[in-house]
């Protein structure tokens, strides 16, 4: 029976992959920061425990638990994070931390953590979770997308340096999703004296209400994760949800002046 370890596991995309590896007859370490918020520990074969992607000690029990449990880790989904939006000044320094060390520098702690374990056995995959915001960007959003343009460069690399070792890498670039991403998902930062930026931040409402009419479900990306982590192929990138498919074909097919005038004009809309 093949066992899967995910971060990030207490509700949302993490929540609906864990269950759904989980009624798939796959063992399930389903981690997060707070275990006595999650119902998964309900359901079979599902082990729920506490890891914190900043601190390395939670990391480390974790994956050694898991292991001990189950006997080994066959797929690592790196679901934990958040978006942090507003004006770069509106940041403090503390803040623009929290966001790359959840985002980029947890991501590579845990991997760091199970890869001594996949390369022993010479077989594993990591499926890394991005956003279409790894390859695009909309307004106000330094911080979160440096974190996941971060993201696919590191795992584009991964995926090299690993290969001969009989791993695999896989980056999911979900587009908008029904889950908790504007509440405690979202860190949005605006000094009331920065009134600069007051019409980009109006803007970049008017664009997230539009790009968010009609969001994909998290099961849709448990989906597409099922599929990457059970591919045999050695396909990269993996869109989920018809949006992140439209935005990403039009970046592909367009310079920048052109796709970026057509944020833009959403924008002004």
């Amino acid at each position: 029976m093949n066992t899967i370890l995910i971060t990030g596991a207490s509700s949302g995309i993490g929540k609906a992959t864990a269950q759904r590896f989980q009624s798939k007859g796959w063992n399930v370490i389903a981690t997060m920061r707070d275990p006595a918020v999650s119902d998964l520990a309900e359901l079979n074969n599902v082990l729920v425990t506490r890891l914190d992607v900043t601190n390395s000690a939670s990391i480390n029990a974790a994956v050694s638990e898991g292991i001990n449990r189950f006997g080994a880790i066959d797929v690592l989904l790196n679901n934990a994070g958040y978006g942090a939006y507003g004006p770069l000044e509106a940041f403090s320094t503390d803040r623009i931390r929290r966001q790359f060390e959840t985002n980029v520098i947890g991501l590579l702690d845990v991997t760091k953590a199970v890869l001594p374990h996949m390369r022993v056995r010479r077989s594993g995959t990591i499926v890394n979770i991005s956003s279409i915001g790894g390859q695009i960007t909309f307004p106000l959003g330094t911080l979160y997308h440096g974190t996941k343009f971060a993201v696919e460069g590191l795992s584009e690399a991964l995926h090299y340096e690993l290969e001969p070792l009989g791993i695999r890498v896989r980056i999911i670039a979900p587009g908008m999703i029904k889950t908790d991403f504007g509440g405690r998902s979202f860190d949005f930062a605006m000094d009331e004296d920065l009134t600069d930026y007051a019409p980009s931040a109006e803007a970049m409402g008017r664009l997230f209400g539009k790009l968010a009419s009609n969001p994909s479900s998290p099961d849709l990306v448990a989906d597409v994760i099922w599929q990457a982590a059970n591919a045999t192929d050695d396909q990269l990138r993996f869109c989920a949800g018809p949006d992140a498919t439209d935005l990403l074909d039009r970046r592909k097919r367009h310079d920048d002046a052109t796709f970026i005038g057509g944020i833009k004009a959403l924008m002004s809309e």
